[in-house]
C-alpha cells in the first residue's frame, strides 16, 4: 500500500507537507508548482487516502478535462489555480475526481459528469459528450444554451482598465496578448480582452493596429513582444498585458532597455497571481477569482446531478482592478 512517506520521497518534500497538501490545508505556504508535483506523484503511485474511520463512499465521480498541459500550467498558473480549486471543492463534497486524457477518448465508465477547464470548441464538445452529457465548462462557454459554464467578465475588466489608464492621462495605449486555438487546433479562439481593446480604441478614435502585439501566453513571449514594441519606438506610454506571466517577461524587456516602470512606461495586467505583488514595482493587475470559478463549477455539476436540472446556467464572475505601483500619471513636458 502506498503511504504519504512514499509520496514525500518521490516528490522531494517532507511528510508533513504532503499530508497538508492532500488535506487542502489553506494555511500551508507552498507554491502551486509544489502542490501540483505532490498531486501528480500521488496519482502516479495510485495513492488512496484513508481516514481513521470507515471510508465513506464517494457520492459522485467527476472527470476533469484539462485544456492546458501540466507544463503550460506551470508557465501560466491561471488554469492550475482553477483545477486545484475544483479538486479541493470535490474533496470537501466527497466527490471522486478522475482525469480525462487530453484527447478525451479514454474509456471512462460510470463517470457522472465532467468539469472542462479551458477553451473548448464544438469538436472538443462532441468528444466530451461521448463520456458524459453532464458538463460544466470553466473559462469558455460553447453552446451556452445547452451546457453550464463559468466565465469571468473580461469585457468589463478591459473597459475598466482603459478608463483607469485614461484618467492617468494615457491615450496611446499598447496591448500585448497571445493567440489560442480550439477545435483540435484548427480554429482561433477570439480573445475577449483583445476584441474589447480593439472595439474601445475604435470608439476613442485611436488607431490601435500598430500598438497590438500578439504571441503566446508565456513569460518568454511577453519578453519578446515587449522588446519588439520598444524597438518600434511608437511612443506608447502604457501597455495592457494579457496575463501576469507575460507581464513578468515584459518587465525584463523594459529593464534591459534602461526604462523605468512606471516613470517611463505604465504596465497593467490580468489574473493577480501571487507573484504579481512581489515583483518590483508591484504589478497593477485585474483580479480574476480563479478559486471561486473552480468552486462554482463544482456547485453547478452537483446541481445537475442531484437535482437533474435541465435549464443551463452561465455564471459570469466579476473582476476587480488591484492598483499597485506599475501605473502612474503620464509625464508632461514642462
Amino acid at each position: 500500500m502506498v503511504t504519504i512517506k512514499d509520496i514525500a520521497n518521490s516528490a522531494g518534500v517532507s511528510i508533513a507537507t504532503v499530508s497538508r497538501v492532500l488535506n487542502f490545508d489553506e494555511k500551508l505556504n507552498v507554491t502551486d508548482i509544489t502542490k501540483q508535483r505532490i498531486f501528480q506523484v500521488a496519482e502516479e503511485l495510485n495513492y488512496v487516502k484513508k481516514n481513521d474511520k470507515n471510508i465513506k463512499k464517494s457520492t459522485f465521480k467527476v472527470a476533469i478535462a484539462n485544456w492546458y498541459t501540466e507544463k503550460e500550467e506551470v508557465l501560466d498558473p491561471y488554469y492550475l489555480s482553477i483545477r486545484l480549486a475544483v479538486e479541493k471543492k470535490c474533496a470537501s463534497e466527497n466527490i471522486e475526481v478522475v482525469k480525462l486524457s487530453p484527447l478525451f477518448n479514454i474509456g471512462l465508465k460510470e463517470v457522472d459528469g465532467i468539469i472542462a477547464i479551458g477553451k473548448f470548441g464544438i469538436r472538443e464538445l462532441e468528444k466530451l459528450k461521448t463520456v458524459s452529457e453532464n458538463i460544466v465548462f470553466v473559462d469558455s462557454s460553447p453552446q451556452s444554451d445547452v451546457y453550464d459554464s463559468v466565465v469571468c467578465d473580461l469585457k468589463y475588466a478591459t473597459i475598466n482598465i482603459l478608463n483607469y489608464l485614461e484618467k492617468l492621462g494615457h491615450k496611446n495605449i499598447g496591448f500585448i496578448s497571445g493567440i489560442e486555438y480550439i477545435n483540435d487546433g484548427k480554429d482561433i479562439f477570439v480573445d475577449r480582452r483583445e476584441r474589447t481593446y480593439k472595439e474601445e480604441m475604435r470608439l476613442r478614435g485611436i488607431d490601435y493596429k500598430t500598438n497590438l502585439y500578439i504571441g503566446k501566453f508565456t513569460p518568454q513571449s511577453g519578453y519578446e513582444l515587449m522588446k519588439k514594441a520598444l524597438q518600434d519606438k511608437n511612443d506608447i506610454t502604457a501597455y495592457i498585458v494579457a496575463n501576469d506571466s507575460m507581464a513578468i517577461g515584459a518587465y525584463r524587456a523594459i529593464s534591459e532597455a534602461s526604462l523605468r516602470i512606471p516613470e517611463d512606461i505604465s504596465v497593467i495586467s490580468y489574473n493577480d497571481n501571487i507573484t504579481s505583488q512581489f515583483i518590483v514595482p508591484p504589478l497593477t493587475t485585474v483580479k480574476i477569482y480563479m478559486e471561486f470559478m473552480g468552486e462554482t463549477a463544482v456547485e453547478l455539476i452537483i446541481e445537475q446531478l442531484k437535482e437533474e436540472r435541465e435549464i443551463p446556467k452561465k455564471v459570469v464572475i466579476p473582476t476587480k482592478i488591484i492598483k499597485r505601483g506599475s501605473c502612474s500619471q503620464v509625464k508632461t513636458n514642462s
